[in-house]
């Protein structure tokens, strides 16, 4: 897993095909004020529910910081099982890095 510091509050991560998730996924403790995270899954082709879980508590610290996770490059049989638990719902998607870093930078959705 690498972690990219694109600005003082923006990382990418770059997966690896098992995620080993820890709670200094991102190399930030505490979160900076409206941090962006961008998790590239592109070299991901499993997850199992302790990843789910490790993605949700991810998910609630960031919040708690107003800011935003991005997911990008899930393949399509990694995303069903977001799907079939109904978490497509709670983390937003986009197709590559540029993408989900230039949503993040202009706030779009």
């Amino acid at each position: 897993m690498a972690v990219e510091n694109w600005s003082e509050t923006i990382r990418v991560v770059h997966l690896a095909d098992d995620p080993q998730f820890s709670e200094d996924l991102i190399g930030l403790d505490p979160l900076p004020p409206r941090p962006g995270i961008v998790l590239d899954f592109t070299g991901v082709r499993f997850v199992n529910s302790s990843n789910i879980a490790k993605l949700l508590t991810l998910r609630r610290r960031v919040i708690a910081a107003e800011g935003r996770l991005l997911f990008c490059g899930v393949k399509d049989h990694v995303w069903s099982a977001f799907l079939v638990t109904g978490l497509d719902k709670l983390f937003e998607q986009a197709p590559d890095v540029s993408t989900a870093l230039a949503s993040i930078q202009l706030g779009l959705p």
